[in-house]
């Protein structure tokens, strides 16, 4: 299966930025030294960035996952010194092969070049280890190939995914159609221009009614399935949350997540980095209760609440992008799913009562 992935040699040019985008894509950006003379980009970048077959340039090319100086190139193009050379590559690729699989989904948005769609809990966005089938990218994998018969991930790497939101977190997400839109796509979330919100519960009266969270966040040193937050430095991720409370419950607090950056966990380390961990979220503690009474009569109340939303309380509630043919700007809204409306809606009872 052709990806286009490739690593950075050592080279004269200078590469100045390689980091994650949204944990799928990474770009690596190239300044082309004083000295080069003219030379044909597909051959250029043959020669400094390991695994580029010809093949593989050729597609990031015409995906416009190569640019020269912000602009899309064909590969008869010289380069010339104090170009600014940006590839786009997948990160860390499974190479599990997708495979095609009639699954309902629930499409708020499409058009010849996106999709939105609103995830229900419980679904893993792509296939991995444990999870082969069942996944949102196996349904793509069989809804695309309905429009687009013997389209394969040579013509749009991963069916067009450009980010991921946890296997319990509901809401937006939005797909590529073309290896374009993925290429357009994937540089707005680099950029973090791309509008995100979300919505959670989380234990605790939060003190502030708005406030942020700047911390970076990487794998946790010890439990290497988890995230966690530290301070600006080496370690992890620089990350940035903005939060703003919409409803307190006295034990418990519905609040809007705005993200800056979008590692992974993001709202779920940063909320518990600041005392309120998110509800239900069983990876981070949030499964216990972490603020109340002693009294048997609330705990039962907190089990029913657990039953009434056996997942962490996260929903992935707006989302705006630019339209990648269009450049018209696009916003979304989803709906809280039933679990976190009926958990709210305890948890307001339960306050007004007590």
């Amino acid at each position: 299966m052709k990806q286009l992935i490739f690593a950075a040699m050592n080279n004269d040019e200078e590469v100045i930025k390689e980091e994650p985008a949204e944990e799928l894509y990474e770009r690596k950006t190239f300044k082309v030294d004083a000295g080069q003379e003219p030379l044909r980009i597909d051959r250029w970048v043959q020669q400094r960035v390991e695994n580029a077959s010809r093949n593989k340039v050729q597609q990031a090319i015409d995906a416009a996952f190569l640019t020269v100086n912000g602009k899309a190139v064909k590969s008869n193009y010289k380069v010339k010194p104090g170009d600014n050379i940006l590839l786009m590559s997948l990160v860390n690729p499974d190479h599990t092969e997708v495979k095609a699989e009639n699954i309902p989904l629930n499409i708020v948005y499409e058009d010849d070049d996106v999709m939105v769609l609103n995830k229900p809990p419980n679904m893993v966005v792509h296939p991995g280890v444990g999870n082969y089938t069942g996944t949102l990218l196996n349904g793509i994998a069989y809804y695309l190939l309905q429009q687009k018969p013997g389209i394969t991930e040579d013509d749009l790497p991963r069916y067009g995914l450009v980010h991921r939101i946890d296997k319990n977190t509901t809401g937006l997400i939005v797909l590529a159609k073309t290896a374009q839109a993925a290429a357009h796509l994937a540089k707005q979330f680099f950029n973090h221009t791309v509008s995100r919100k979300y919505t959670a519960v989380v234990w605790g009266n939060v003190e502030s009614d708005e406030g942020t969270v700047v911390a970076h966040v990487g794998r946790h040193l010890r439990h290497r399935k988890m995230f966690d937050a530290y301070p600006e430095g080496d370690h992890g991720k620089h990350a940035i949350t903005h939060y703003k409370v919409i409803e307190r419950f006295n034990y418990v607090t519905e609040v809007e997540c705005r993200l800056e950056t979008g590692r992974t966990h993001q709202i779920r380390v940063h909320m518990k980095h600041i005392g309120h961990t998110l509800f239900n979220d069983r990876e981070y503690g949030g499964d216990k209760i972490l603020k109340g009474t002693i009294y048997t009569k609330y705990k039962q109340f907190v089990e029913n609440c657990f039953e009434v939303c056996p997942r962490v309380a996260l929903h992935a509630a707006t989302l705006g992008f630019i339209h990648p043919k269009t450049n018209k700007e696009l916003f979304f809204e989803a709906p809280l799913p039933d679990d976190m409306r009926l958990l709210i809606e305890k948890w307001r009872n339960y306050t007004n009562k007590n």
